[in-house]
């Protein structure tokens, strides 16, 4: 099977690369630049929205994994809004040129504010320019496969817990900051309670939803259980044997952020014991 990578060179792209070559699949990987791709892969630098005719620039690839995105972690960013059209246009010349499957990294805000579990049923309401433009794209890119018979894999990502210092979530910031010496880190309260992955496992399960075609729809890459943010993030802290303290109190909680919210994880438990 080849599988083609977008955004193959980002903080999720670099560890879902190596799981696909670990399970011998065949890997295009594409992105701007080449810093920490797998060498096994064989790495294409280019803009995306520049090709005219992507699916055979890419080799006419089986199965699109589709990962790239700006300013991920920037929920308010207007280029979320911006490149929308450019994402759903690469997809459409992909399915039109006749790859055989899509698959899309979504995210857990395409849902909004909402407690409870979440399931490819719930109702979606999103709260971010970031979350309505991933919303958006699920919707067209669904459309588009039902109407060209293309099988549609949409993977709605929850919340990564990982120690490198080169990603921008909470847990990558903490680890900058023990690294650079820092006694205290500024944090909120930490009373919403989340879905959390660690890093390993949650590439390992993109790769096994890559490598089978019996699923599909919307899969949740979770853990199935809610965690409070405080909790995981101490446990963060001493697991990875830091000196770093919580300075809880400092920041608000975003007001978009649920209560309390995780993933129905029936889907991914499946595939994971295929």
């Amino acid at each position: 099977m080849k599988v083609l990578v977008t955004g193959a060179n980002g903080y999720l792209g670099k560890g879902v690369v190596n799981q696909l070559l670990d399970k011998g699949l065949d890997v295009i990987a594409t992105d701007v630049k080449n810093d920490i791709i797998d060498k096994r892969a064989d790495t294409k630098i280019v803009d995306l929205f520049s090709i005219k005719n992507p699916y055979n620039y890419f080799g006419k690839p089986d199965v699109l994994l589709h990962m790239a995105w700006k300013d991920g972690f920037i929920h308010s960013s207007i280029n979320h809004i911006n490149d929308l059209p450019k994402h759903n246009e690469f997809i459409d010349h992909m399915i039109e040129g006749g790859i055989e499957r899509i698959v899309v990294m979504g995210s857990m805000h395409e849902v909004g504010f909402y407690e409870g579990s979440i399931n490819e049923s719930t109702p979606c309401n999103p709260q971010s320019l970031y979350g309505i433009s991933k919303n958006a794209l699920r919707q067209l890119v669904e459309l588009k496969c039902k109407d060209q018979g293309c099988k549609f894999q949409w993977l709605r990502g929850f919340y990564i817990v990982g120690n490198t210092i080169d990603g921008c979530s909470v847990f990558s910031k903490i680890a900058q900051a023990d690294s650079i010496g820092q006694i205290e880190f500024p944090f909120t309260m930490g009373l919403n309670q989340f879905d959390f992955l660690d890093y390993n496992v949650f590439c390992k399960y993109v790769a096994d939803v890559v490598k089978q075609d019996r699923i599909d729809g919307i899969i949740n890459i979770c853990h199935g259980r809610p965690e409070k943010l405080s909790d995981r993030v101490e446990r963060f802290i001493i697991e990875n044997r830091f000196k770093i303290k919580l300075n809880y109190g400092v920041f608000p909680d975003r007001p978009y952020d649920s209560k309390a919210i995780w993933g129905d994880d029936t889907k991914i438990r499946i595939i994971e014991e295929m």
